[in-house]
């Protein structure tokens, strides 16, 4: 039970910024999931802003962040 099954949310740590600066996503969200958060806007703005869609995106988003996270705390167990 349990771990990564979801090959698709994985951070990644080399982005294309330029593909965020067009997409207008702020500093302070270009992080490890930042490319998962392109298309997730892009879904938001087509529909509206509408809760009831995006749900598959903003999943995926969710657990990337999820798991950049549990990185870091990991990252932070192995330093003490």
């Amino acid at each position: 039970m349990g771990g990564r099954n979801n090959p698709e949310a994985e951070p990644k740590s080399k982005q294309d910024l330029a593909a965020m600066e067009s997409a207008k996503i702020p500093l302070a969200y270009r992080d490890k999931c930042g490319h998962l958060l392109i298309d997730l806007n892009k879904c938001r703005r087509s529909n509206f802003y509408n809760p009831h869609y995006c749900g598959h995106e903003r999943h995926t988003y969710e657990e990337c962040e999820y798991y950049a996270w549990m990185d870091r705390c990991a990252k932070k167990k192995a330093q003490a």
